[in-house]
């Protein structure tokens, strides 16, 4: 029996919205549940003094600072090159050998675990470079783990672009490089800047890469060669030991609430940059 189109679509409707609900259902579970144990062991000596003992007690300043400093240096260095070869890519180039060879890497190297990022990063930035432990070595892993998502992410930004933009520009006399700056870089600018907070958010939350490279030190690092321990690496070591599990819910609460920010603050600027720009 052929059932009515009308039903069917009803049906998948239904589950498709059933599953999208049930996602979002657990994740809210998810971080009201870690909200709810770590938010009161949050203070304000939490946020500023150094882990002591171990991590037992004091509070989580030097891993804070360690998180920015090596997600800010994974940025920073991913993000030029990320984005140059995404416009490569998307206008200076015509699909060939050499274009599908890129894609096809980006694409293989998204899917690598970040654990093979981290034995890159041990081998060649900790003991060939001989950089040792730092944040330079953890910023340049990280740098290499979220490259490929800035490329794909920054190429499906820019080919979105309408291609009339394009032939309005080059009809009004403009140039290759003067339509990119002022035609589509404004239109694909919130997709690329979407690309770059998923990144920043994949390289705050990194574990396995930054334990193998930057190391897990508890001082404050004063310099790029100095060894950190950012705020997941804290947290996965202080609850797979069993140190402090109260400090543990206590950095998984902040780790939740700083990309929360990271999200809000990226997109506010974004949002503001685009009003200015149109």
């Amino acid at each position: 029996m052929r059932m009515n189109p009308r039903t069917s679509e009803r049906i998948a409707k239904a589950l498709i919205w059933s599953a999208a609900l049930f996602v979002l259902v657990v994740l809210v579970a998810i971080i009201i549940y870690i909200l709810i144990k770590g938010l009161p062991f949050i203070n304000w000596s939490f946020l500023t003094e150094i882990p002591r003992n171990m991590g037992r007690s004091g509070g989580i300043s030097s891993t804070i600072v360690g998180t920015i400093l090596v997600s800010a240096m994974a940025i920073v260095i991913a993000a030029p090159f990320g984005i140059g070869t995404a416009f490569y890519l998307a206008e200076y180039t015509r699909e060939n050998a050499v274009t599908r060879v890129i894609r096809f890497s980006a694409e293989s190297l998204a899917g690598i675990p970040s654990i093979v990022y981290g034995m890159f990063g041990y081998i060649f930035f900790v003991i060939q470079l001989d950089l040792g432990w730092s944040v330079l070595a953890g910023g340049l892993t990280l740098a290499f783990m979220i490259l490929p998502t800035i490329i794909r992410t920054s190429e499906e930004a820019i080919l979105a672009v309408p291609l009339s933009y394009r032939e309005t520009s080059f009809s009004l006399g403009g140039t290759k490089w003067q339509t990119i700056r002022k035609a589509v870089t404004p239109s694909a600018i919130q997709g690329i800047a979407n690309g770059i907070i998923l990144s920043l958010g994949r390289c705050v939350a990194e574990t396995a890469a930054v334990i193998l490279t930057a190391g897990a030190v508890l001082h404050m690092p004063n310099s790029p060669f100095s060894s950190t321990r950012t705020m997941a690496v804290h947290f996965y070591i202080l609850a797979s030991e069993g140190i402090s599990m109260d400090n543990a819910y206590g950095t998984a609460a902040l780790l939740i609430i700083l990309i929360f920010l990271i999200n809000v603050v990226a997109n506010a600027f974004v949002n503001r940059a685009m009003a200015k720009g149109r």
